[in-house]
Protein backbone atom coordinates (compact mmCIF):
# COMPACT_ATOMS: atom_id res chain seq x y z
CA UNK A 1 0.00 0.00 0.00
CA UNK A 2 2.74 2.45 1.06
CA UNK A 3 4.56 1.94 -2.34
CA UNK A 4 1.24 2.27 -4.19
CA UNK A 5 0.76 5.46 -2.42
CA UNK A 6 4.58 6.96 -3.37
CA UNK A 7 4.67 5.83 -6.84
CA UNK A 8 1.16 7.45 -7.67
CA UNK A 9 1.22 10.61 -5.78
CA UNK A 10 3.92 11.84 -6.99
CA UNK A 11 4.69 15.71 -6.37
CA UNK A 12 3.39 16.72 -9.43
CA UNK A 13 0.10 15.06 -8.62
CA UNK A 14 0.05 16.35 -5.39
CA UNK A 15 0.80 19.93 -6.37
CA UNK A 16 -1.82 19.40 -8.95
CA UNK A 17 -4.41 18.15 -6.38
CA UNK A 18 -3.94 21.25 -4.55
CA UNK A 19 -4.11 23.65 -7.38
CA UNK A 20 -7.09 22.20 -8.40
CA UNK A 21 -8.49 22.29 -4.85
CA UNK A 22 -7.69 26.08 -4.30
CA UNK A 23 -9.16 27.05 -7.79
CA UNK A 24 -12.08 25.13 -7.60
CA UNK A 25 -12.73 27.21 -4.14
CA UNK A 26 -12.58 30.69 -6.22
CA UNK A 27 -14.45 29.77 -8.85
CA UNK A 28 -17.17 28.01 -6.97
CA UNK A 29 -19.28 31.11 -7.24
CA UNK A 30 -19.39 31.23 -10.70
CA UNK A 31 -19.80 27.77 -11.29
CA UNK A 32 -23.52 27.43 -11.97
CA UNK A 33 -23.09 29.82 -14.65
CA UNK A 34 -20.22 28.75 -16.52
CA UNK A 35 -21.98 24.77 -16.18
CA UNK A 36 -25.25 26.75 -17.77
CA UNK A 37 -22.77 28.19 -20.19
CA UNK A 38 -21.48 24.77 -21.22
CA UNK A 39 -25.43 23.76 -21.36
CA UNK A 40 -26.18 26.68 -23.68
CA UNK A 41 -22.93 26.24 -25.63
CA UNK A 42 -24.77 23.12 -26.83
CA UNK A 43 -27.74 24.76 -28.47
CA UNK A 44 -25.69 27.50 -29.90
CA UNK A 45 -22.68 25.02 -31.31
CA UNK A 46 -25.02 23.98 -34.42
CA UNK A 47 -26.63 27.66 -35.27
CA UNK A 48 -22.50 28.74 -34.92
CA UNK A 49 -21.50 26.56 -36.94
CA UNK A 50 -24.35 27.28 -40.12
CA UNK A 51 -23.66 30.63 -39.89
CA UNK A 52 -19.58 30.11 -40.28
CA UNK A 53 -19.74 28.35 -43.65
CA UNK A 54 -21.97 31.83 -44.94
CA UNK A 55 -19.55 34.54 -42.42
CA UNK A 56 -15.76 34.59 -42.67
CA UNK A 57 -15.18 35.26 -38.99
CA UNK A 58 -15.85 32.20 -36.76
CA UNK A 59 -15.64 34.45 -33.41
CA UNK A 60 -18.75 36.90 -35.49
CA UNK A 61 -20.84 33.57 -36.13
CA UNK A 62 -20.77 32.67 -32.55
CA UNK A 63 -22.10 36.02 -31.31
CA UNK A 64 -24.74 36.29 -33.90
CA UNK A 65 -25.56 32.97 -32.90
CA UNK A 66 -25.98 33.69 -29.55
CA UNK A 67 -28.30 37.01 -30.11
CA UNK A 68 -30.40 34.36 -32.28
CA UNK A 69 -30.55 32.12 -29.00
CA UNK A 70 -30.54 34.39 -26.08
CA UNK A 71 -32.77 37.12 -27.08
CA UNK A 72 -36.17 35.75 -27.57
CA UNK A 73 -35.22 34.01 -23.93
CA UNK A 74 -34.36 37.71 -22.40
CA UNK A 75 -37.92 38.72 -24.02
CA UNK A 76 -39.89 35.52 -22.47
CA UNK A 77 -38.63 36.93 -19.00
CA UNK A 78 -39.41 40.48 -19.53
CA UNK A 79 -42.59 39.82 -21.20
CA UNK A 80 -43.37 37.17 -18.23
CA UNK A 81 -42.27 40.11 -15.74
CA UNK A 82 -44.86 42.59 -17.51
CA UNK A 83 -47.49 39.89 -17.52
CA UNK A 84 -47.24 39.39 -14.02
CA UNK A 85 -47.79 42.93 -12.41
CA UNK A 86 -50.46 43.37 -14.91
CA UNK A 87 -52.10 40.18 -13.34
CA UNK A 88 -51.72 41.24 -9.80
CA UNK A 89 -52.56 44.87 -10.36
CA UNK A 90 -56.14 43.10 -12.14
CA UNK A 91 -56.46 40.97 -9.09
CA UNK A 92 -55.66 43.65 -6.43
CA UNK A 93 -58.21 46.38 -7.74
CA UNK A 94 -60.94 46.92 -6.08
CA UNK A 95 -63.55 45.69 -8.58
CA UNK A 96 -61.86 42.58 -9.41
CA UNK A 97 -61.38 41.77 -5.88
CA UNK A 98 -64.63 42.63 -4.91
CA UNK A 99 -65.54 40.15 -8.07
CA UNK A 100 -62.75 37.54 -6.59
CA UNK A 101 -64.55 37.42 -2.98
CA UNK A 102 -67.90 36.56 -4.86
CA UNK A 103 -66.25 33.80 -6.45
CA UNK A 104 -64.52 32.03 -3.75
CA UNK A 105 -67.21 32.76 -1.42
CA UNK A 106 -69.77 31.27 -4.22
CA UNK A 107 -67.46 28.22 -4.66
CA UNK A 108 -67.26 27.54 -1.13
CA UNK A 109 -70.95 27.15 -0.74
CA UNK A 110 -70.72 24.49 -3.15
CA UNK A 111 -68.21 22.31 -1.22
CA UNK A 112 -69.90 19.73 1.44
CA UNK A 113 -68.77 21.28 4.60
CA UNK A 114 -70.02 23.14 7.89
CA UNK A 115 -68.24 26.31 7.94
CA UNK A 116 -68.28 29.68 7.70
CA UNK A 117 -67.42 30.94 4.14
CA UNK A 118 -66.59 34.34 5.05
CA UNK A 119 -64.37 32.84 7.54
CA UNK A 120 -62.24 30.91 4.79
CA UNK A 121 -62.58 33.74 2.44
CA UNK A 122 -60.31 35.76 5.39
CA UNK A 123 -58.01 32.96 5.30
CA UNK A 124 -56.93 32.45 2.00
CA UNK A 125 -57.08 36.33 1.64
CA UNK A 126 -54.43 36.45 4.27
CA UNK A 127 -52.23 33.46 2.67
CA UNK A 128 -52.43 35.04 -0.71
CA UNK A 129 -51.67 38.66 0.91
CA UNK A 130 -48.38 36.56 2.32
CA UNK A 131 -47.32 34.67 -1.04
CA UNK A 132 -47.72 38.34 -2.58
CA UNK A 133 -45.47 39.41 0.35
CA UNK A 134 -42.94 37.19 -0.07
CA UNK A 135 -43.14 37.09 -4.18
CA UNK A 136 -42.41 41.03 -3.76
CA UNK A 137 -39.88 41.14 -1.28
CA UNK A 138 -37.72 38.59 -3.42
CA UNK A 139 -38.31 40.45 -6.19
CA UNK A 140 -36.29 43.14 -4.48
CA UNK A 141 -33.78 41.62 -3.31
CA UNK A 142 -33.23 40.27 -6.45
CA UNK A 143 -32.97 43.23 -8.63
CA UNK A 144 -31.09 44.45 -4.98
CA UNK A 145 -28.37 42.54 -6.47
CA UNK A 146 -27.61 44.12 -9.85
CA UNK A 147 -24.11 44.56 -9.39
CA UNK A 148 -23.64 40.76 -8.88
CA UNK A 149 -26.09 39.35 -11.45
CA UNK A 150 -24.24 42.00 -14.31
CA UNK A 151 -21.19 39.75 -13.00
CA UNK A 152 -23.24 36.41 -13.47
CA UNK A 153 -24.67 37.70 -17.28
CA UNK A 154 -21.21 37.96 -17.96
CA UNK A 155 -19.58 35.15 -16.74
CA UNK A 156 -22.31 33.45 -18.68
CA UNK A 157 -21.81 35.08 -22.28
CA UNK A 158 -18.39 34.27 -21.87
CA UNK A 159 -18.49 30.87 -21.09
CA UNK A 160 -21.29 30.35 -24.13
CA UNK A 161 -18.91 31.88 -26.20
CA UNK A 162 -15.71 30.28 -25.43
CA UNK A 163 -17.30 26.71 -24.44
CA UNK A 164 -18.78 26.93 -28.25
CA UNK A 165 -15.36 28.19 -29.83
CA UNK A 166 -13.45 25.87 -28.02
CA UNK A 167 -14.81 23.45 -26.61
CA UNK A 168 -13.37 20.33 -28.90
CA UNK A 169 -10.29 21.77 -27.86
CA UNK A 170 -11.16 21.21 -24.20
CA UNK A 171 -12.80 17.77 -24.01
CA UNK A 172 -9.40 16.81 -25.86
CA UNK A 173 -7.27 18.66 -23.07
CA UNK A 174 -9.27 16.42 -21.16
CA UNK A 175 -9.21 13.34 -22.65
CA UNK A 176 -5.06 13.50 -22.69
CA UNK A 177 -5.20 12.36 -19.23
CA UNK A 178 -7.79 9.90 -19.89
CA UNK A 179 -5.50 6.08 -19.60
CA UNK A 180 -5.36 4.42 -23.25
CA UNK A 181 -7.43 1.57 -21.32
CA UNK A 182 -10.40 3.51 -20.24
CA UNK A 183 -10.34 5.91 -23.71
CA UNK A 184 -13.45 3.49 -24.77
CA UNK A 185 -15.27 4.28 -21.69
CA UNK A 186 -14.53 8.04 -22.05
CA UNK A 187 -15.67 8.39 -25.08
CA UNK A 188 -19.46 5.98 -24.49
CA UNK A 189 -19.52 9.02 -21.67
CA UNK A 190 -19.17 12.19 -24.24
CA UNK A 191 -21.39 10.22 -26.73
CA UNK A 192 -24.28 9.67 -23.58
CA UNK A 193 -24.14 12.97 -22.28
CA UNK A 194 -24.54 14.27 -25.50
CA UNK A 195 -27.63 11.87 -26.03
CA UNK A 196 -28.92 13.22 -22.55
CA UNK A 197 -28.65 16.61 -23.94
CA UNK A 198 -30.19 16.27 -26.70
CA UNK A 199 -33.20 14.24 -25.19
CA UNK A 200 -33.95 16.92 -22.80
CA UNK A 201 -33.74 19.47 -25.17
CA UNK A 202 -35.71 17.76 -27.85
CA UNK A 203 -37.72 15.33 -25.83
CA UNK A 204 -38.90 17.87 -22.90
CA UNK A 205 -38.09 21.94 -23.55
CA UNK A 206 -39.17 21.73 -27.53
CA UNK A 207 -42.32 19.39 -25.93
CA UNK A 208 -43.06 22.74 -23.43
CA UNK A 209 -43.34 25.12 -26.37
CA UNK A 210 -45.37 23.22 -28.94
CA UNK A 211 -47.74 23.21 -26.16
CA UNK A 212 -47.12 26.53 -24.66
CA UNK A 213 -47.42 27.83 -28.13
CA UNK A 214 -50.89 25.50 -28.74
CA UNK A 215 -51.78 26.90 -25.18
CA UNK A 216 -51.40 30.56 -26.39
CA UNK A 217 -53.83 30.06 -29.61
CA UNK A 218 -56.30 28.14 -27.61
CA UNK A 219 -56.61 30.53 -24.71
CA UNK A 220 -56.96 33.71 -26.81
CA UNK A 221 -59.66 32.06 -28.98
CA UNK A 222 -61.43 31.30 -26.01
CA UNK A 223 -61.33 34.65 -25.24
CA UNK A 224 -59.33 34.30 -21.99
CA UNK A 225 -57.57 38.18 -21.08
CA UNK A 226 -54.60 36.92 -20.64
CA UNK A 227 -54.39 34.32 -22.95
CA UNK A 228 -51.02 34.31 -24.20
CA UNK A 229 -49.87 34.62 -21.04
CA UNK A 230 -51.58 31.57 -19.95
CA UNK A 231 -50.55 29.65 -22.84
CA UNK A 232 -46.77 30.89 -21.24
CA UNK A 233 -47.51 29.20 -18.31
CA UNK A 234 -48.66 25.95 -19.94
CA UNK A 235 -45.64 25.58 -21.69
CA UNK A 236 -43.38 26.08 -18.24
CA UNK A 237 -45.47 23.81 -16.09
CA UNK A 238 -45.14 21.74 -18.85
CA UNK A 239 -41.73 21.44 -17.66
CA UNK A 240 -42.87 20.11 -14.51
CA UNK A 241 -43.38 16.58 -15.08
CA UNK A 242 -45.64 16.04 -12.23
CA UNK A 243 -47.96 19.37 -13.36
CA UNK A 244 -48.49 19.77 -17.09
CA UNK A 245 -51.15 21.87 -18.50
CA UNK A 246 -53.81 20.73 -16.24
CA UNK A 247 -53.09 23.27 -13.07
CA UNK A 248 -54.11 25.95 -15.87
CA UNK A 249 -56.97 24.81 -17.56
CA UNK A 250 -58.77 22.92 -14.64
CA UNK A 251 -58.68 26.38 -12.61
CA UNK A 252 -59.99 28.22 -16.44
CA UNK A 253 -62.76 25.52 -15.94
CA UNK A 254 -63.57 26.31 -12.27
CA UNK A 255 -63.86 29.74 -12.55
CA UNK A 256 -66.10 30.12 -15.57
CA UNK A 257 -68.26 27.29 -14.00
CA UNK A 258 -68.70 29.93 -11.13
CA UNK A 259 -68.97 32.66 -13.37
CA UNK A 260 -71.94 30.82 -15.26
CA UNK A 261 -69.78 30.32 -18.45
CA UNK A 262 -70.72 26.83 -18.96
CA UNK A 263 -70.40 26.54 -22.49
CA UNK A 264 -66.65 28.19 -22.06
CA UNK A 265 -66.08 25.77 -19.13
CA UNK A 266 -67.02 22.46 -21.07
CA UNK A 267 -64.58 23.23 -24.20
CA UNK A 268 -61.61 24.66 -22.06
CA UNK A 269 -61.74 21.15 -20.54
CA UNK A 270 -61.57 19.57 -23.74
CA UNK A 271 -59.18 21.61 -24.75
CA UNK A 272 -56.98 20.95 -21.73
CA UNK A 273 -57.38 17.37 -22.11
CA UNK A 274 -56.36 17.64 -25.81
CA UNK A 275 -52.97 19.25 -24.58
CA UNK A 276 -52.32 16.52 -22.01
CA UNK A 277 -52.92 14.01 -24.70
CA UNK A 278 -51.07 15.69 -27.13
CA UNK A 279 -47.84 15.27 -25.22
CA UNK A 280 -47.95 11.66 -24.84
CA UNK A 281 -47.42 11.75 -28.87
CA UNK A 282 -44.68 14.96 -29.13
CA UNK A 283 -42.30 13.75 -26.48
CA UNK A 284 -41.89 10.28 -27.25
CA UNK A 285 -41.54 11.14 -31.11
CA UNK A 286 -38.61 13.78 -30.17
CA UNK A 287 -36.66 12.18 -27.25
CA UNK A 288 -37.16 8.21 -28.78
CA UNK A 289 -33.94 9.05 -31.21
CA UNK A 290 -32.34 9.81 -28.09
CA UNK A 291 -31.44 8.93 -24.26
CA UNK A 292 -34.46 8.02 -22.29
CA UNK A 293 -34.40 9.87 -18.97
CA UNK A 294 -36.85 8.43 -16.14
CA UNK A 295 -39.39 10.86 -15.33
CA UNK A 296 -38.02 10.88 -11.43
CA UNK A 297 -34.85 12.00 -12.84
CA UNK A 298 -36.33 14.77 -14.25
CA UNK A 299 -38.81 15.24 -11.23
CA UNK A 300 -36.01 15.43 -8.38
CA UNK A 301 -33.69 17.51 -10.68
CA UNK A 302 -36.17 20.19 -11.43
CA UNK A 303 -37.48 20.09 -7.66
CA UNK A 304 -34.12 20.10 -6.16
CA UNK A 305 -32.23 22.04 -9.00
CA UNK A 306 -33.65 25.68 -7.48
CA UNK A 307 -32.66 24.78 -4.00
CA UNK A 308 -28.80 24.98 -4.95
CA UNK A 309 -28.72 27.00 -8.04
CA UNK A 310 -31.94 29.60 -7.71
CA UNK A 311 -33.93 29.52 -10.79
CA UNK A 312 -31.17 28.68 -13.23
CA UNK A 313 -31.32 25.26 -11.53
CA UNK A 314 -34.21 24.15 -13.06
CA UNK A 315 -32.32 24.00 -16.23
CA UNK A 316 -29.18 22.90 -14.60
CA UNK A 317 -30.70 20.19 -12.09
CA UNK A 318 -32.32 17.89 -14.39
CA UNK A 319 -29.39 18.04 -16.58
CA UNK A 320 -26.90 17.29 -14.32
CA UNK A 321 -28.57 14.31 -12.79
CA UNK A 322 -29.86 13.00 -16.31
CA UNK A 323 -25.56 12.71 -17.01
CA UNK A 324 -25.38 11.61 -13.78
CA UNK A 325 -27.17 8.57 -14.54
CA UNK A 326 -25.92 8.49 -18.32
CA UNK A 327 -22.34 7.92 -16.76
CA UNK A 328 -23.37 5.08 -14.17
CA UNK A 329 -25.32 3.79 -16.98
CA UNK A 330 -21.93 3.52 -19.30
CA UNK A 331 -19.72 2.43 -16.32
CA UNK A 332 -21.64 -1.06 -15.43
CA UNK A 333 -22.02 -1.85 -19.03
CA UNK A 334 -18.44 -1.20 -19.53
CA UNK A 335 -17.06 -2.94 -16.33
CA UNK A 336 -19.36 -4.79 -14.97
CA UNK A 337 -20.77 -6.46 -18.23
CA UNK A 338 -24.35 -5.49 -17.22
CA UNK A 339 -26.94 -4.84 -20.30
Amino acid sequence: MGDYIKENFTFPVMLICLLGIVSLIFIFPALKMIVLGAILAFIVRPVAFKLQSKLKYSSLSIILAMVIILIPLILLVGYLTYELSSVASAILSSSSAAGAKTSIISLINYLPVNTNPEAIYQQISSSFETIVSFIASYAMSFFGKFANLTLDLFILVCSVFYFVRDGDNFLAFIRSFVPKDDLGFFDDVVGSVKDVLKSIFYGHFLTAVIIGIFGCIGYSLLGYQFGIFLGVLTGILQLIPIFGPWPIYWTLFFIDIISGNYVRAIIVLFFGFFLSSIDMYIRPALSSHYADIHPLILLVGFLAGPLVYGIVGFIVGPLILGITYTVLDCYRKKYLGVE
